[in-house]
């Protein structure tokens, strides 16, 4: 963090397809070496698969795996006398959206499949309808944020 001005946030501009922001945010997290192109064509070739898969509208499942997976509290390592306490606190909105997109493309990237189009379609079907493996580390987040209740006096 600078010391003398405030970082200035950077605006993403929309996807050309869709003409939404989270969906470029996905697009680049997706991306590995600088080829955006590539991670475009793997996004909108797996929204083509749930497409033809769920016939729903693939910004729809798009948009519900997001909230699905987004977590609400985390577990942040707080030193006391000689103890270090597990304490909760609550996760800022775009640091929300940013652990959910970045559990999605890991356990994307971790499924035994075909192509990473085939795996990101099947990952965000199952964020979708409340399954997989990133609600899963949704939900053991939470779990260890509920356990470490008694240290939220702790909390910054």
């Amino acid at each position: 963090m600078p010391r003398r001005q405030r970082v200035t946030k950077r605006t993403i501009i929309a996807d050309p397809i869709y003409g939404n922001v989270g969906v470029a945010k996905f697009i680049n997290c997706l991306m590995l070496a600088g080829k955006k192109s590539v991670s475009q064509a793997i996004l909108y070739e797996a929204f083509e698969k749930v497409r033809r898969s769920s016939r729903r509208e693939p910004l729809d499942v798009f948009e519900q795996a997001m909230r699905n997976v987004t977590p609400v509290l985390e577990v942040k390592p707080k030193r006391v006398g000689g103890a270090t306490y597990q304490v909760p606190v609550e996760i800022r909105q775009d640091r929300r959206s940013a652990l959910a997109r970045r559990w999605i493309i890991r356990y994307a990237r971790s499924r035994s499949g075909k192509s990473m189009a085939d795996k990101l379609a099947a990952e965000l079907l199952d964020a979708a309808n409340g399954v997989g493996a990133s609600i899963k580390r949704r939900e053991d987040t939470h779990k260890m944020a509920e356990s470490n209740k008694a240290f939220s006096h702790f909390r910054y």
